[in-house]
């Protein structure tokens, strides 16, 4: 079958046998049949020898088939099979070689065939031939045998390329040559690669070749390192072809990164070594620049430099190279491997190695740049890309930059200052990514590590400061400043080479402070300019520093800063917000009463640069928000500067009246005149505020918590500082508040404003604003609201007719303020809205002084000034014609600018005047007393506004003043005037030190109003004559202007003032012996403040001064702040002294009448304990004793004067005595009289229980008036003796009240004298015995006190409406003896009523003085005024003494009622202040 098979095949073609047929398969098939026996062993024989002739192979492809046959039957057990297949390979042993099957057959079976005589031999043969091949080193024929094949072969690779020779022929040509002359293959490929050294540009045709050449890895690997061990020797430096060819074939695989690496040097550990090496030094280097060395350690350090110099040069560091060489190529991935095994920025640090990556993040980035980052009408300079298909693809998008491009920069880190062009791409590359708004992160990653610190290495470079500010201007504050905070705080110490950056910064800043004056400020800021173009937060930490310490750097330094780029002013604000947040700072002096100088240098630092400079405000404005919300008030300081460097708005106390004047006119005056600094150029510095408060919502915010703040200060943040410091801390509030709404309210648009304050009411109840700072950010809007009303109705109806104006402007008035009358309502409780309305309170609140009256001399004052000035410019002859001319035009402007304002605010004026006109009849009602309507005003209106600021100081006393001119219904001029001169101790007390200026200013223009009225008849007659606010009984409504007798003439008017007077005097002097720093400070800047009208009487005034030398002499050591006020106030009351007057020409004195001793009216208790008066006082006295004995028999029918005067001088505790017991029950029948006829005065005619008696009282003056006109001739002499005894007893009283009690003894000394006096003196120093006599009053005197007290608790004042009814009493006429006899009575049948029920009052009243008394915190002060309350045993003895006198009334009465009356009346006092902080905290 087999043979006709192959006989088969034998006609066929020969190719198509070869093409189709498996020869190996069937052939081993034909010997398998022949082992198995199924075929014979001869036909098999001969048809493979005819199978042989078949192809040129086919003993070779046999020899195969008989190998495996061999392995196989070899395993076979069954020896037949063996011995067929031996059988077989012999019979074939004729047509196939020996030599094919001694190669591949087994030498056991060539043994048995005969080939070979044994096997064992013939395998040991084997084994040394194969030995000889494959490990035997064979002598190669090298170049130094043969040089022929070498050279053909340098030849070779050496030939032009450009042709078309290719990398294939010319490796069959190496194959030739190293058969032709037998050489080395490892020689070869190490000339091949010596070559592609010298032609490292032919990288297309050498890698191919080296691939095809010699495709082991490690053969080439082994190559390479030995070149680069060659080259690892001292002074030797590795070629940059070799790093070249191994980053090539790094690049294209042939080799691999992990097996080259370990043939470079230096070692990763000695890399590591080095790197610690350089911070250490780089540390050392900045630890010498900062401390002091001395010149001979200098040199010794020079001489070390310079032999480290000489030391021998180390080698290269190889895997550098290799680095460089891959970034030349294009090869990222290889080369982030090599730099991540080093540390951070190590590699980038060498200059190479940073260019080579700059070019390739340049070819990366072009196409993006070219299409996104590149400016308008640049060209810039085309890059050719790489010609590598491995390099990194260039980025098309922002999103491929995130691919590769921005690990490369990561890796390059500070050193991308290397290629500041490259700079500038990636910094424009950010500014159009910030249009897209993507990668937001990344490219902040990138500023933070990379722009910056690279903007440090640049020397002086402000064109990248510049252009890296164009990225950082698009970003939020909060953003940049974070990216200054890393520059400043951490970037420094990331690289060793930064490290020395700062250190060298530190040293060149300190040159230039050392050395910067206001003389060199031009070229010191040069050099600071310079300096801050790279490392600005180095400089101006170092700066900042300075200017903590030494404050008198400021001027020098922010003039010497106009150098700085727009970056570096950025820095700047940054570094200064750090620098005032420093928390190891405290913002206190050790001492914990003053704000520390380094925030108040700082804070002054950053107006004067914020005005100067265009630098952005947002941080620093939100960082004084953020302080108010923690509740922390120092920093105010920065906003007051910050608002008065910027806007020109300057807030003080200490302002000239010429100022304050000034400051009541409009925007041009208040710049002009109202201000002590000229500031001028604000316009763009405040536009830039308020367009920072604008833009960032912080305007109203920044007003709410400042107003929210001035009682944190005292309840939250004050409650364990100095009360001194919590004063200042809460002045600076209120200051900064004021000042910043003044800016708003200046600087804001009406629709800004309308749009950012909420309505009154929503302030006070929802943001719980105090009221007085609610109506001061509302008032502008009020004033602006109505204006564009007013402007909306002129230009709705066309009339200009000054009727038809006022008449649209009230119109606008109703329109506006409606709404605000409805919201103020619900501010307080209901009750108050019964005594005034809600219109008086909102136009009280919403008026300023430019509102009241226009101030014409402040405007006379600055033209004058600008005339001035122009004259000086014509005369000055050095000044050019150009300037003169251009001053001169400003000037005339001014002064045209100034004209037309003063005319504009006339106008406002009568329209707000004819308003208030029209509205005073509504605003106050009669539901209660006056007294309680005066009271409300005072404490609604008056007292907080007018401690608010200067202006509304003045604000408040005009307006006291207008209300009283435009004659407005219910309220009583006098009773407002009286209490706001009565008591102002607790009001004292309880100010800051601020606030007790501006409290003295408001009481020196009321005295200023009053000193008027004092000062001329003419003028009180016009002014207050037939006012209502002069009327001395107080009706329900309505005024009868023609009743004369109701009104309080002249002379009395005059005793009033001089009760004022007395009575400031009295609490003054209270305020300077208690001791206390508040009271004490607070009353001499109140008295300083009111120097010019108060005191103008004599004995006052030196009552003052010598209180006043106490405390100089006192606190001359102890508190040296108070020294200073009280002998400054000392010398300015000496020179006022020649203004002062004796007290009989301030007010009218008169001989005092027999019936009562001598006392002023509510002059207030405590007359005792006090010297007697001067000799002719005591003359007078004397003659009043005597005219006491004419007068005695018409004592009983006295009219209501003299039963005024009566009582007056009884409940001044100053009773006289008398001859016999009959005067004295006629005295005792009068008082009950007179305190019903009191009583009937104290109840208001509002009253339904009144009414009927005001009636009677009505009649019987009108009768008292008939008998005036027709008896006035007769009765005149009497009326004046009458009047000049009581002044005679007040000038008494009074000089005995304020004697100088400069030492305790000395009292005991006069008191020890005036008890030896009672007893040998006898009636005729029976007054000054009482005065001086330290033993208490009498059951009578005290009775009499205690009807005072009731008085003045009905009108919760010490002051009240009835001393004025007294006052008017003393000059009206007598009524008729009938109508007398009758009241009389009356009196005596309810007399006895009234003293059972005085009785359980008095016992009642008692325990209420004595309760109020232990709880008054000056109830032990050394006034002379407020002597201590009588004991237990006072009391007894007082009751012995009254016995006394009732049994020997001929004997002088011992009556000495001091310490009680001062008791009494300092209980009076508390209990009104008391009632009044009871009201104002309901309030």
């Amino acid at each position: 079958m087999f043979f006709c098979f192959f006989q088969h095949l034998n006609n066929l073609p020969h190719l198509y046998v070869i093409a189709f047929l498996d020869i190996q398969g069937i052939l081993y098939e034909l010997s398998w049949h022949v082992i198995r026996g199924n075929l014979k062993v001869d036909l098999a024989a001969s048809v493979l020898g005819d199978v042989m002739e078949l192809r040129e192979d086919m003993s070779s492809i046999l020899a195969d088939v008989f190998c495996v046959l061999d392995i196989e039957t070899s395993c076979f057990e069954e020896k037949s099979k063996r011995d067929h297949f031996t059988q077989l390979v012999g019979a074939c042993l004729f047509f196939m070689p020996d030599a094919v099957l001694k190669e591949r057959l087994d030498p056991e079976t060539l043994e048995s065939l005969g080939l070979v005589k044994q096997a064992q031999q013939f395998n040991q043969k084997i084994v040394k031939i194969k030995t000889k091949l494959f490990y035997k080193q064979q002598k190669f024929n090298l170049l130094r045998e043969e040089n022929e094949g070498y050279a053909k072969l340098i030849t070779e690779l050496g030939q032009d390329l450009s042709g078309n020779i290719t990398s294939h022929l010319v490796l069959e040509n190496i194959k030739s040559l190293i058969g032709c002359f037998n050489l080395d293959p490892n020689r070869v490929l190490d000339i091949i690669l010596e070559v592609y050294e010298c032609r490292s540009d032919q990288d297309e045709f050498f890698l191919p070749l080296i691939k095809s050449y010699m495709c082991e890895p490690q053969t080439l690997c082994h190559i390479l390192g030995f070149k680069f061990k060659f080259h690892q020797e001292p002074n030797e430096e590795t070629p940059s072809s070799l790093y070249h060819v191994a980053a090539a074939l790094l690049q294209h695989n042939l080799i691999k990164l992990e097996d080259i690496y370990v043939h470079l040097l230096p070692l990763d550990a000695t890399i590591m070594e080095e790197h610690k090496h350089e911070i250490m030094e780089a540390k050392q280097i900045a630890r010498k620049l900062t401390m002091v060395v001395v010149p001979s350690e200098k040199s010794e350090d020079k001489e070390k430099d310079k032999e480290e110099e000489k030391t021998e040069k180390r080698p290269d560091n190889q895997k550098l190279g290799l680095l460089e060489a891959l970034l030349r190529i294009g090869d990222w991935q290889h080369a982030q491997s090599i730099m991540e095994q080093m540390p951070p920025f190590y590699a980038t640090s060498h200059k190479p190695i940073a260019l080579a990556l700059c070019q390739l993040v340049h070819l990366t980035v072009e196409p993006l740049y070219r299409r996104s980052g590149i400016p308008k009408g640049a060209k810039g300079r085309v890059l050719t890309p790489l010609q590598n298909k491995r390099a990194p693809k260039p980025a098309e998008t922002f999103e491929d930059l995130r691919r590769e491009v921005f690990s490369m920069l990561c890796y390059l880190g500070p050193h991308l200052s290397h290629d500041p062009i490259l700079f500038a791409k990636i910094v424009r590359l950010g500014k159009g990514f910030m249009k897209e708004d993507t990668l937001l992160s990344c490219f902040l990653s990138i500023a933070d590590q990379v722009l910056l610190p690279s903007l440090t290495l640049m020397e002086c470079n402000a064109c990248m400061s510049e252009e890296l500010w164009g990225l950082f201007k698009l970003f939020p504050y909060q953003h940049r400043y974070r990216l200054y905070g890393q520059w400043k705080n951490e970037t420094y110490t990331s690289h060793p080479l930064l490290v020395k950056v700062k250190a060298q910064t530190v040293d060149r800043a300190k040159y230039i402070m050392k050395r910067l004056t206001k003389e060199n400020v031009k070229p010191s800021g040069r050099q600071i300019g310079k300096l801050s173009h790279s490392n600005p937060t180095i400089l101006f930490d170092y700066i900042l520093s300075q200017i903590q310490w030494y404050d008198n750097l400021i001027t020098p330094v922010v003039d010497s800063l106009k150098y700085l780029t727009s970056l570096n002013y950025d820095v700047l604000a940054y570094c200064i917000i750090e620098a005032l947040a420093n928390p190891e700072k405290e913002k206190m002096k050790h001492d914990d009463t003053t704000i520390s100088a380094w925030l108040q240098s700082l804070a002054s630092l950053c107006g004067a640069v914020f005005r100067k400079y265009p630098i952005e405000l947002a941080g620093l404005l939100q960082y004084v928000t953020n302080q108010l919300k923690a509740g922390k008030s120092f920093d105010l300081l920065i906003l007051k500067e910050v608002v008065q460097k910027m806007a020109g708005i300057e807030i003080t106390d200490e302002m000239t009246m010429e100022q304050l004047e000034a400051m009541t006119g409009g925007e041009q005056l208040k710049a002009e005149g109202g201000y002590f600094g000229q500031i001028r150029n604000t316009k763009k510095s405040s536009q830039r505020l308020k367009d920072a408060l604008l833009d960032h919502d912080l305007a109203l915010p920044l007003c709410l918590l400042m107003a929210q703040q001035r009682n944190g200060v005292v309840f939250s943040e004050g409650g364990e500082k100095h009360l001194k410091l919590v004063g200042k801390l809460y002045d600076q509030c209120h200051d900064t508040l004021v000042q910043f709404g003044g800016f708003l309210a200046s600087n804001l648009s009406t629709e800004d404003y309308i749009k950012r304050v909420p309505p009154i009411d929503v302030l006070c109840n929802q943001f719980h604003t105090p009221h007085d700072a609610a109506f001061f950010l509302s008032r502008p809007m009020y004033a602006h609201q109505i204006l564009s009303k007013y402007d909306e109705l002129k230009k709705a109806e066309k009339g200009n007719r000054q009727q038809q104006k006022v008449h649209k402007y009230i119109t606008a008035c109703e329109m506006v303020m409606a709404p605000v009358h409805e919201a103020v309502v619900s501010l307080h409780p209901p009750k108050v809205w019964d005594d005034i309305r809600p219109q008086f309170y909102a136009t009280f609140w919403s008026l300023t002084m430019y509102d009241l009256a226009v101030p014409s001399s402040a405007y006379d004052r600055e033209a004058n000034k600008l005339k001035a000035q122009m004259k000086a410019i014509d005369e000055n002859q050095e000044m050019p014609l150009n300037k003169k001319k251009k001053e001169k035009e400003r000037c005339t402007a001014l002064q045209d600018k100034l004209q037309e304002e003063e005319k504009k605010q006339l106008e406002h004026v009568q329209r707000v005047l004819h308003r208030l006109k029209l509205e005073k009849d509504n605003w106050l009602l009669a539901k209660s007393t006056k007294n309680e309507t005066i009271t409300k005003f005072l404490q609604l209106c008056v007292f907080p506004r007018c401690i608010f600021s200067a202006i509304d100081a003045v604000y408040c006393a005009r307006f006291v003043e207008l209300v009283h001119q435009q004659k407005t219904p219910n309220f009583c001029t006098l009773l407002c005037y009286d209490r706001v001169f009565s008591d102002i101790i607790y009001t004292v007390a309880s100010c800051t030190e601020n606030e007790a200026r501006r409290y003295g200013r408001f009481l020196c223009c009321m005295l200023e109003t009053v000193t008027r009225w004092h000062s001329d008849r003419a003028i009180y007659e016009k002014e207050c004559g037939n006012y209502p606010g002069f009327l001395t009984i107080f009706r329900a409504t309505g005024f009868d202007g023609g009743n004369k007798a109701d009104q309080l003439d002249y002379e009395n008017f005059r005793h009033v003032v001089h009760k004022w007077h007395y009575k400031l005097t009295k609490a003054s002097v209270h305020c300077l012996e208690t001791g206390e720093y508040t009271h004490i400070r607070n009353i001499l800047i109140v008295l300083t403040k009111i120097l010019p009208c108060y005191p103008k009487v004599l004995n006052l005034g030196q009552a003052l001064e010598c209180r006043v030398l106490k405390i100089c002499q006192e606190e001359k050591e102890k508190r040296p702040d108070l020294y200073a006020l009280a002998m400054g106030y000392s010398g300015q009351l000496k020179s006022r002294k020649v203004h002062m007057v004796p007290e009989n020409e301030f007010h009218h004195k008169e001989q005092p009448v027999r019936s009562a001793t001598p006392a002023n009216i509510q002059n207030g208790p405590g007359s005792a304990s006090k010297p007697a008066p001067t000799k002719p006082e005591d003359g007078m006295t004397d003659d009043a004793d005597k005219s006491k004995d004419k007068s005695q028999g018409a004592s009983k029918p006295a009219n209501k004067a003299n039963s005024t005067a009566t009582k007056v001088a009884t409940s001044n505790g100053n009773s006289a005595p008398n001859s016999t017991k009959a005067v004295k029950e006629k005295d005792d029948k009068e008082k009950s009289v007179k305190e019903k006829k009191e009583k009937k005065e104290r109840t208001p005619g509002s009253t339904p229980e009144t009414k009927a008696v005001g009636k009677d009282k009505l009649k019987e003056e009108r009768l008292g008036k008939d008998e005036k006109a027709r008896d006035g001739k007769e009765r005149t002499p009497k009326t004046s003796e009458d009047k000049m005894g009581k002044e005679e007893k007040a000038r008494a009283s009074c000089n005995l009240e304020f004697r100088s009690d400069k030492e305790s003894s000395r009292e005991r000394d006069v008191s020890k004298e005036s008890k030896m006096k009672d007893s040998s003196k006898g009636e005729k120093g029976s007054t000054a015995a009482s005065l001086k006599s330290p033993v208490p009053r009498s059951e009578s005197a005290e009775s009499e006190r205690e009807q005072k007290r009731r008085k003045l608790d009905t009108h919760s004042s010490p002051s009240h409406s009835s001393t004025v009814k007294h006052y008017v009493n003393h000059n009206t006429a007598t009524q008729s003896k009938s109508k007398e006899r009758e009241m009389d009575k009356k009196d005596s049948e309810k007399s006895r009523d009234r003293s059972k029920e005085r009785e359980k009052k008095e016992d009642k009243d008692r325990k209420d003085r004595k309760r109020v008394s232990n709880s008054s915190k000056h109830s032990k002060s050394a006034s002379p005024v407020d002597s201590p309350r009588p004991t237990d045993k006072d009391k007894s003895k007082s009751s012995k003494s009254s016995s006394k006198e009732k049994t020997d009334p001929a004997k002088p009465e011992r009556n000495s009622t001091g310490g009680k009356k001062v008791a009494a009346q300092k209980v009076l006092t508390v209990k009104f202040f008391v009632s009044m902080v009871i009201h104002m905290d309901d309030l």
